[in-house]
C-alpha cells in the first residue's frame, strides 16, 4: 500500500507524525519505507537520527533518482545506520523500517513525463517489496503532490492501493488551509481529477489528521485558571464547527495526536524508552502513533460514514 502525506503548510507535524506512524508500524511486525519527496527541505533523515542525511543525502537520493541520474536511491536501513541507540538493532518482530531520503542542496521541479514515469516504476518496485510505503511530500500545491497524482493514475499503478493523508494543527488558520488543499482550485482532488482519478474515489481515499491538538479536559491543564480552561473549551468548540462546515470534520478524521512537549522541541522518533525510562514523552502521544499505524491499513476505518 502506498501513503502519501500531504499538508498545506509547513509546521503542521506532518513529518514527524508520518515518521513516529511508520515506526510504530514496524514495530507492529510490517515492512515499512519512507520516502522523503519533501524535495526543498528533506529532514527526514534527523528524525531517523541518520546523521550523514540530516538535511538530504549527498550520496544520490529520491531528487536524482527523478531526475535521471541514477538506476536506484540510496536506501537507508534505519535498524542497522540509525546514531540513536534506541533505534539501531530490530526489535524481536519489527518488520524492515528502511528510508529513501531526499537530495541535499535538491529543490522543486516540474514533473515531466520522463519524471513521472520513473516515480511510478519506483511505486510498483516497493509495493512488491514493502508491507507499505509512505511517501512525505512537500507542503502545499508542490510538483511533488502533482507528480505523485500523476503517477498513481497511470493504468500500471490503478491496481496499488493508495490513500492520502492531509495534516493540519489544531488551529483556525491550518484548519482552512487543510480544507482548502484538498477540495480549493488545483487542490488535491482537483489535479487529481485532471490527472486521470475518479473524483467521488480520492475522496474515499482520504482523511485527514489533527497535530498538536490540545484536550480542554487534560489532566495536565489543571493548573489553568477556570476562566482559562473556559476559553479553551469555547475555541475548541468554535474548531469542532468550523472543521464539520468546512468538510474537515469527524467523518474525515482518521486520527488526532495530543500535543506533546517533547516533539515542540525536537521532531524526533519517540521510543518506548523516552516514555517509560527517560520520562519525557507522553505515553498518549505513543498511543496516538500506534492506533495511527493501525487504522491507515484498516478498511473499515475507511468507509465513508
Amino acid at each position: 500500500m502506498l501513503i502519501f502525506a500531504a499538508s498545506d503548510k509547513g509546521g503542521t507535524g506532518r513529518s514527524v507524525t508520518s515518521s513516529n506512524m511508520l515506526y510504530r508500524s514496524a514495530l507492529q511486525g510490517s515492512d515499512v519505507c519512507y520516502l522523503d519527496f519533501d524535495f526543498g527541505s528533506p529532514t527526514a533523515g534527523a528524525i531517523f537520527n541518520i546523521d550523514s542525511a540530516v538535511r538530504g543525502t549527498t550520496r544520490g537520493g529520491l531528487h536524482d533518482y527523478l531526475d535521471g541520474a541514477l538506476a536506484e536511491p540510496q536506501r537507508i536501513e534505519v535498524w542497522t545506520e540509525s546514531d540513536r541507540a534506541s533505534l539501531r538493532n530490530r526489535p524481536p518482530g519489527a518488520g524492515r523500517l528502511v528510508l529513501l531520503p531526499g537530495d541535499s542542496g535538491g529543490g522543486e521541479f516540474p514533473a515531466t513525463r520522463e519524471r513521472i514515469e520513473r516515480c511510478a516504476r519506483l511505486f510498483l518496485r516497493l509495493e512488491e517489496e514493502f508491507d507499505l510505503s509512505l511517501v512525505d511530500l512537500s507542503a502545499g500545491r508542490s510538483y511533488a503532490t502533482q507528480m505523485v497524482l500523476a503517477a498513481t493514475a497511470m493504468p500500471e499503478l490503478k491496481s496499488v492501493r493508495s490513500r492520502w493523508l492531509v495534516f493540519h494543527r489544531w488551529t483556525r488558520q491550518h484548519v482552512l488551509a487543510a480544507s482548502g488543499l484538498v477540495y480549493g482550485t488545483r487542490g488535491i482532488l482537483d489535479a487529481g481529477s485532471r490527472a486521470g482519478h475518479d473524483y467521488d474515489e480520492l475522496v474515499n481515499r482520504l482523511r485527514f489528521v489533527r497535530t498538536a491538538v490540545v484536550d480542554p479536559d487534560s489532566p495536565e491543564l489543571e493548573g489553568l485558571r477556570p476562566a482559562q480552561v473556559a476559553w479553551l473549551r469555547e475555541c475548541n468548540q468554535d474548531l469542532l464547527e468550523l472543521a464539520s462546515n468546512n468538510r474537515v470534520g469527524r467523518t474525515m478524521l482518521i486520527g488526532s495526536v495530543p500535543l506533546d512537549p517533547v516533539l515542540q522541541w525536537r521532531e524526533q522518533l519517540i521510543s518506548d524508552n523516552d516514555v517509560y525510562a527517560r520520562k519525557i514523552a507522553n505515553l498518549e502521544t505513543v498511543e496516538a502513533f500506534s492506533a495511527l499505524a493501525k487504522l491507515i491499513v484498516d478498511d473499515a476505518a475507511w468507509e465513508m460514514l
